[in-house]
């Protein structure tokens, strides 16, 4: 049985590979910090590895024992790091950072497993094609402008640096479904009845139901795919009100006031709103960054690698995502 760690195991996409794992039967190892917490992770079949990434000496320690005790993991799916920070560069510390002292310590311990899947994002890319709309490709220059791409994409070309290593790079654009928060926020304004959208210019999005993303995660897996970067989309391209549409519909609200935010003022409220975060040390949803990714207009990419290499079909639309989606908040009872 081949054993598979994945960090972050307790965040949103993470816990999802677990339970995926776990249905493939894999000996499924859950990466995580022991303050986090284990609401998703009750399956008994779940082992747990506890450790600080951002340690180097209980990191090493942790790593050697379990090589004593287990041997080394067949495979490692790195989900840990951040989205949002209140200080800017906590985004390097821990995206970059604590990616390399893993890979680092991995490769000193002899421990180098034979694929190390990455969870990237589309945001490496930045804000290109915004002129024509067209499809952000492999072979485009990287042009980041936020601090989580910027973190993402000097991973990546760490990793990539490294003669041999296993790694896949797994770029899914806006990723939503159950568990997920910040889409949640808009589910929240709508059950208020109002939906805010931001810009005058047309604006292409494309998203990704978190079980297509493991999905392909799992394709790699099967066909031992390594040193390969795959885009992930649910294959649609949507307006800006394609979502919100779809999340008033399927909660029954009659009545929505669509609000549409000037740049300029969501810009401002945004260098405030993380001037806050700041200085009250709490990450903030609005925030540079945030205005940064709400001001791109183009977010199409080239799906086409992801299906001919892995023969990868989305499962989910956004019709059937979002329907499934809210239909858990309403079962947790979030709305």
């Amino acid at each position: 049985m081949a054993s598979i760690l994945v960090t972050g195991a307790s965040g949103f996409i993470g816990s999802f590979i677990v339970e995926e794992a776990l249905n493939k039967g894999f000996d499924v190892w859950a990466g995580m910090r022991a303050t986090s917490s284990k609401h998703y992770l009750k399956d008994p079949r779940i082992k747990f590895f506890t450790s600080d990434f951002s340690n180097p000496t209980k990191l090493t320690a942790m790593l050697a024992a379990h090589k004593e005790q287990y041997g080394k993991f067949d495979i490692i799916i790195h989900c840990s790091g951040v989205t949002k920070c209140a200080n800017k560069r906590d985004f390097d510390k821990i995206n970059f950072g604590q990616t390399k002292l893993l890979v680092d310590t991995l490769r000193m311990l002899d421990m180098v497993p034979k694929q190390f899947i990455y969870i990237s994002t589309l945001s490496i890319f930045g804000a290109i094609h915004e002129q024509n709309y067209e499809p952000i490709t492999e072979s485009d220059t990287m042009m980041p402008n936020t601090a989580y791409g910027l973190s993402k994409r000097k991973s990546e070309r760490y990793l990539q640096n490294i003669s041999d290593f296993p790694y896949i790079f797994i770029r899914p654009t806006g990723v939503y479904g159950p568990r997920e928060k910040d889409y949640f926020l808009m589910a929240k304004s709508i059950k208020q009845h109002v939906d805010f959208a931001v810009g005058y210019k047309h604006q292409d999005l494309t998203f990704v139901y978190v079980k297509d993303v493991v999905n392909v995660i799992f394709l790699c897996i099967k066909q031992e795919i390594v040193r390969r970067a795959y885009f992930v989309t649910d294959g649609g391209v949507y307006s800006s009100r394609s979502f919100s549409d779809l999340i008033q519909k399927e909660m029954g609200c009659k009545f929505v006031l669509h609000i549409k935010c000037p740049l300029i003022i969501l810009k401002v409220v945004s260098l405030l709103a993380e001037m806050i975060a700041t200085m009250s040390r709490k990450s903030s949803t609005l925030n540079s960054d945030k205005y940064k990714i709400m001001k791109q207009r183009n977010w199409r990419c080239d799906m086409t690698p992801t299906q001919e290499e892995l023969g990868f079909e989305p499962k989910y639309n956004l019709k059937r995502g979002v329907a499934e989606t809210i239909a858990w908040y309403k079962k947790e009872g979030w709305l």
